[in-house]
């Protein structure tokens, strides 16, 4: 037993030729009722005749043709305009001439190739039925032809300005495909700097400091053991990632947040780099995407602080506000490698979109003594 409620999704998904088949039937049965006999178009006022046996055939070359008007555009238009011309020359004047002008206006909208040429022929190809027409004694006068002819003109362009609307609504979704495309492929690459950077960083330096400590076993295996918490860390982080790129992956994938700070924090410590922490205040419920972006800045910077301030005590202040938190990361520049925070850019360039998003502050600056400074303020509240 078929469920009903399936019923039109089976008809959205069926062939174009099923979907158009309906309405040619309709047409065409219409079309042979007595009550609308010479109620169709008619060119040139022959006087109508009555139906017979033909009257079957002509009404089905108007309409059953209508069934394939998107599939084969151009075949539906040239059988319908046969049919349109016996009926006006045997002057049954059949509601079926109503299928000429929505074959036009297919064509227009879904004939792909010879467009010019098809409407050359049959402009060319009506000139000859108004001749005939005439001959078959016809009291139209020249107007009347010339203003049945413009309506053919408007009903083809209707179908063309429907295809460049089409077109044109094709062309607007790939522009934001790519868009969304190319605004992941960079959202993605932020995260992978963000992840790999800080993790790599943090084993870089540690398995450096575990060169000089083969004299110090306990040392040595505390630093290799924090190399290897680190790894983990960063595989666990990578995961993440990848299941992001997963198109089935689940909506709800754990995101970094200020919770984790002290995780981030310790680690960075274990790298060899000290660290004072201080937060004050507690984030809002809804504090939604800052928290995200603020754990974000903490761990660029951090990454910076072992990269380019290896061993400089290093100061991160996190302050939660009722609509804002503010971050400031510096350093002292007295470790044993002080620098800018330059390298690739990428990173710095990374937090300032993420917090010019949220409609934040951001600078990393140089400190007068060395060093430098990170400050940024995040609008929180009701980021989602």
């Amino acid at each position: 037993m078929i469920d009903l409620r399936r019923v039109p999704d089976l008809w959205r998904r069926s062939d174009v030729t099923v979907r158009d088949f309906p309405f040619a039937l309709l047409l065409a049965v219409a079309s042979l009722l007595p009550a609308l006999h010479g109620k169709g178009t008619q060119v040139g006022d022959l006087q109508a005749r009555p139906l017979d046996a033909l009257t079957a055939v002509v009404v089905a070359l108007e309409c059953l043709p209508l069934v394939v008007r998107r599939r084969w555009p151009a075949v539906c238009l040239t059988l319908v305009s046969l049919g349109f011309a016996l009926d006006q020359l045997l002057a049954y004047h059949a509601f079926a001439g109503t299928a000429l002008p929505i074959a036009l206006i297919s064509a227009g909208a879904h004939l792909e190739r010879h467009r010019r040429i098809t409407v050359i022929l049959l402009s060319a190809a009506y000139l000859p039925l108004a001749v005939a027409l005439d001959q078959l004694g016809a009291t139209e006068p020249p107007e009347g032809f010339v203003v049945f002819y413009l309506t053919l003109v408007l009903a083809w362009g209707i179908g063309a300005w429907l295809r460049s609307a089409r077109a044109a609504e094709a062309e607007r979704r790939r522009h934001v495909a790519e868009a969304t495309r190319a605004a992941e492929r960079t959202r993605i690459a932020s995260e992978l700097h963000d992840v790999v950077t800080h993790h790599v960083t943090a084993m870089v330096v540690q398995a450096e400091a575990a060169r000089y400590l083969t004299a110090a076993p306990d040392r040595l295996d505390a630093t290799l053991s924090a190399v290897t918490d680190t790894g983990r860390r960063a595989i666990t982080d990578l995961r993440h990632l990848l299941d992001l790129l997963n198109p089935h992956h689940d909506t709800n994938v754990r995101t970094p947040s200020v919770g984790e700070l002290h995780t981030l924090v310790e680690q960075t410590r274990q790298a060899g780099q000290p660290v004072e922490f201080t937060e004050e205040g507690r984030p809002a419920e809804s504090a939604g995407s800052a928290e995200y972006v603020t754990y974000r800045v903490v761990q660029e910077s951090l990454t910076n602080a072992l990269k380019y301030a290896h061993s400089s005590p290093t100061v991160v202040r996190v302050r939660y506000g009722e609509r804002e938190i503010t971050v400031e990361v510096s350093t002292d520049g007295s470790g044993s490698r002080t620098g800018s925070p330059a390298g690739s850019g990428r990173g710095l360039a990374g937090l300032r979109e993420r917090v010019d998003a949220l409609g934040g502050e951001f600078s990393a600056d140089r400190q007068a003594g060395g060093g430098f400074v990170v400050r940024a303020r995040i609008p929180a509240g009701s980021s989602s």
